[in-house]
């Protein structure tokens, strides 16, 4: 696929300013093309415009709004302007226990709003790219991961309302023979990711090792992660994007090593007495064992994850170590 104007929802997130980032390169590694205009919108509830600073002197970065994909007139507004012919769609409320306190705005956010952006698209004829989550799948035990065949299980207001965003995506595929596509990345992690709440495991320990705070995990710890480093993640997204051979898929990244969080914490913090176990927030959201089983993308894409999880934390402790003593 070629793409002059792209339109990158929640290009201020952590995610997705690497995506930004990506775009404005023009690929990286084997996988190169002419870099495209890109506009981000981005409602800075969980994104930060810091995030994008040494980008926005890119002359290919045309504009960031601060607004809200729930926004129809803005939307309409944007799709005038700039005339699309990709959207990049990250934006979207990431909470578990958020969507199980307040599932309607969790519903209104991730199903109302990607339908709105997903019409638009639709008129505009521009391909649509669905960053989906690796918390759609039902639990498994398979040594050799999950693979998008792997059964659906909604366990939690967020789980639900992604799949239902996947599903009208892949209806417009399959409605409308629109290019679309479903991405669903394992866990990902890396600079720029924030280390309060609900982010990412890896910051919050690396962080909480600094600062000679407790690392806490939640129950007993047996539960593991395929972890997904932010540069591959963005590089496996912005390859799907481009590439034809994605369209009406659904596909996976990640790694295709788990790791369980003992073993992380330990990893992280050599101090065993700062390494906790606390009861689990929302235990009945939990997926026990998360594998990736990425072949499918190496067979469409050629893409691999390259950074393995020793280099990967290094690099995530060395920017948390500078990033917090500025």
């Amino acid at each position: 696929m070629i793409a002059k104007s792209v339109l990158v929802t929640g290009g201020a997130g952590f995610i997705g300013r690497w995506v930004v980032r990506e775009l404005l390169q023009g690929g990286s590694g084997d996988f190169r093309f002419d870099p495209p205009r890109v506009v981000v919108l981005d409602n800075l509830e969980n994104g930060r415009l810091s995030n994008l600073h040494e980008l926005q002197a890119d002359s290919k970065f045309v504009d960031f709004i601060e607004g809200d994909i729930q926004h129809e007139p803005l939307l309409e507004k944007l799709f005038a302007q700039h005339h699309f012919d990709m959207v990049l769609h990250l934006a979207a409320k990431i909470n578990v226990q958020e969507s199980i306190d307040e599932p309607v705005s969790v519903f209104n956010a991730d199903v109302n709003g990607t339908f709105q952006l997903l019409e638009l698209a639709r008129c505009e004829k521009a391909a649509f790219v669905f960053m989906s989550t690796c918390m759609v799948y039902a639990r498994s035990q398979n040594p050799a991961g999950i693979d998008e065949q792997h059964p659906t299980l909604c366990a939690s207001p967020y789980a639900g309302a992604k799949l239902a965003a996947e599903n009208m995506v892949q209806s417009y595929y399959h409605a409308y023979d629109m290019p679309t596509m479903v991405l669903r990345p394992f866990n990902t992690y890396g600079p720029f990711q924030k280390s309060t709440g609900e982010g990412g495991v890896v910051s919050i320990f690396i962080s909480h090792d600094l600062e000679r705070k407790e690392l806490h995990i939640y129950g007993d710890g047996s539960q593991t992660r395929d972890l997904l480093y932010a540069e591959d993640c963005a590089a496996f997204t912005v390859r799907a994007a481009f590439s034809d051979q994605a369209i009406g898929h659904v596909i996976n990244a990640g790694t295709g090593a788990d790791i369980d969080i003992n073993s992380l914490a330990a990893k992280i913090c050599m101090d065993p007495k700062r390494i906790v176990h606390v009861p689990h927030i929302h235990p009945q959201s939990e997926i026990q064992k998360l594998q990736a089983n990425a072949t499918l993308a190496e067979k469409l894409l050629g893409w691999r994850a390259q950074v393995d999880l020793d280099e990967g934390i290094a690099r995530t402790r060395a920017w948390i170590q500078k990033n917090n003593k500025n």
